[in-house]
C-alpha cells in the first residue's frame, strides 16, 4: 500500500478512510458511498479560552478523554477555536496540561494538532468552530465576539484564519467540517443593505474561502440571533460553490424560549425560527450546541418552569425528526474566562470532574437514545 493512504489511515483512525469524504444528499449527511452517516457529537471547549487548549487535560491524558468520546457513542466533535490562538499561537500554559506532560511547551496550533489526531485514532469525527475572535468564554455584550469581525480582527482576518486551518487540516482527513462563526448576534442581519452587517453574505465568502483550500469539507452556516434564527433561509438560501457541502445549523437551550407549556407549544415556538427546515425544505440541518445541567430536575420534569421539562421535549424532537446533534459541552471542568475559573465544575458537562467517566448516567441515557440514526443505513438517492 502507498505510503500517502497508510498515512491518511493512521491519521484518520479504523474503518473510516474508504468511506471518506462526506456531503450531503437532500437534508441527509452522507458518506463517499452515499450511505447516511448520523452525526451525533459534543463540543470539546477550551481552544477558545485563555488556556488555548481544550479542556480536561489538567486531569487526564488527552487519548484517554478522546477514548471516553468513542466510549460513550458520541462519533463526532466539534473544537471551538479563536482567532487569537491562530494569529499569536501562544504557548499552552502548564496548568491546563498537568496530566500531559508530553504537551508542556507547546505551542496552541500543536497541542491542538495533537487533539485532532487523538480524536482521529478513535474514529472520531472532528468539526472545526471559529467560536471567537479574542480568546473568551462566550458570549456577553461587549465582548467583542459578537460578528464575525470587529475592529482588531477584521473580516480579512477571519477569511485568512479559516484558510489557514482549512490548509492545515487537509491532510488530516478526520477533520469533516468548518463551523464558520459561533452565535452571531447584536445587530447580525441575514442579508440587508449593509455589508458590516449581512451574515449571509459573509458567509458565502467564508465557506468558499475555506473550499478552494479543501473542497471535501462540510460548510456548517449557522443561523443569527445566537443561532437560534434561521428564518431568512426561506428567502435567501446560502450558495456555495461546491455543491453538496452546506449544512444550515441552529442552537438551542432551555432559556432560548419563554412561555412553552406543551411539547406542540414547543413545536411551535421553534417551527417559524428553525425547524422548519426539517419539516419543509430539503435541506441539512444540524444542531450546534444544546445543553442542560446535570441535576435530574434539568433533564426530565413536567413542570414548564424547569429546564427539565424542555429537556425532555427536546429530546423527543430528536428522537422524532432524526435531526443530527452536537452537546454541549464534554467538558467537566471550567476554564478560563468571562465568568468562569479554572477548575469549577461545568455543571451542563457529560463527564465528571476528573473527565474519567460520565458525570450523569441518565444524562448520558438520554443522549445515547438519539445517537443512532432512526432507521437502518442506506444509501440515498
Amino acid at each position: 500500500m502507498p505510503t500517502f493512504v497508510l498515512m491518511l489511515l493512521a491519521a484518520l483512525g479504523p474503518a473510516r478512510a474508504d468511506k471518506l469524504p462526506l456531503h450531503t444528499a437532500h437534508r441527509w449527511i452522507v458518506d463517499a458511498e452515499g450511505h447516511r452517516v448520523k452525526l451525533a457529537g459534543v463540543n470539546w471547549y477550551g481552544a477558545d479560552n485563555t488556556e488555548f487548549s481544550v479542556g480536561g487535560l489538567a486531569y487526564q491524558p488527552l487519548a484517554a478523554i478522546a477514548h471516553q468520546v468513542k466510549a460513550m457513542g458520541f462519533n463526532s466533535v466539534r473544537i471551538p477555536w479563536s482567532n487569537e490562538l491562530v494569529e499569536t499561537n501562544p504557548v499552552v500554559p502548564d496548568h491546563a496540561v498537568a496530566a500531559n506532560p508530553a504537551l508542556r511547551g507547546k505551542r496552541a496550533l500543536e497541542v491542538l494538532d495533537l487533539t485532532v489526531d487523538a480524536l482521529a485514532r478513535e474514529g472520531v469525527y472532528v468539526i472545526l468552530d471559529n467560536h471567537v475572535s479574542r480568546a473568551d468564554w462566550c458570549c456577553y455584550e461587549g465582548d467583542g465576539n459578537a460578528l464575525w469581525h470587529s475592529p482588531a480582527y477584521p473580516e480579512q482576518h477571519w477569511l485568512a484564519d479559516w484558510r489557514f486551518m482549512a490548509r492545515r487540516y487537509k491532510n488530516r482527513p478526520a477533520v469533516i467540517g468548518a463551523d464558520l462563526r459561533n452565535e452571531l448576534r447584536f445587530g447580525a442581519a441575514w442579508g440587508g443593505q449593509d455589508p458590516a452587517l449581512d451574515w449571509h453574505a459573509a458567509a458565502e465568502r467564508g465557506g468558499n474561502a475555506i473550499l478552494a483550500e479543501n473542497p471535501n469539507l462540510l460548510i456548517f452556516v449557522e443561523g443569527i440571533d445566537y443561532a437560534l434564527d434561521l428564518s431568512g433561509f426561506a428567502r435567501l438560501p446560502v450558495k456555495l460553490n461546491v455543491p453538496n457541502r452546506l449544512v444550515y445549523s441552529a442552537h438551542d437551550y432551555p432559556f432560548s424560549i419563554k412561555g412553552v407549556r406543551t411539547y406542540d407549544g414547543y413545536l411551535k415556538a421553534i417551527q417559524s425560527k428553525w425547524a422548519f427546515l426539517r419539516q419543509e425544505s430539503d435541506a441539512p440541518l444540524w444542531i450546534g450546541e444544546f445543553g442542560t445541567c446535570q441535576q435530574p430536575r434539568c433533564l426530565d420534569s413536567s413542570d414548564p418552569k424547569q429546564d427539565g421539562f424542555w429537556f425532555r421535549n427536546f429530546i423527543r424532537f430528536l428522537g422524532e425528526t432524526d435531526l443530527d446533534w452536537c452537546y454541549w459541552p464534554l467538558n467537566g471542568t471550567q476554564l478560563s474566562g468571562h465568568t468562569r475559573r479554572f477548575g469549577d465544575l461545568e455543571d451542563y458537562g457529560v463527564l465528571n470532574r476528573a473527565h474519567d467517566g460520565p458525570a450523569s448516567q441518565e444524562m448520558l441515557r438520554l443522549l445515547q437514545s438519539v445517537q443512532g440514526p432512526a432507521s437502518p443505513a442506506k444509501r440515498l438517492p
